[in-house]
């Protein structure tokens, strides 16, 4: 008799899928988060330079 019971292969498919799947939602959130303010400096700076000119 077993001590212990294995899940199923699919289900730990299942779950390293959606693990993975969040975390790389997560890091993508951070770096346009990131990259919306430097996007956002790049564009004043470049509006400036225009109406300075």
């Amino acid at each position: 008799m077993k001590a212990f019971n294995k899940p199923a292969t699919s289900k730990l498919v299942t779950r390293f899928d959606n693990e993975l799947r969040n975390l790389l939602m997560e890091d993508l959130k951070a770096f346009r988060e990131k990259n919306q303010f430097t996007n956002r400096n790049k564009q004043e700076a470049v509006q400036q330079q225009l109406s300075a000119a």
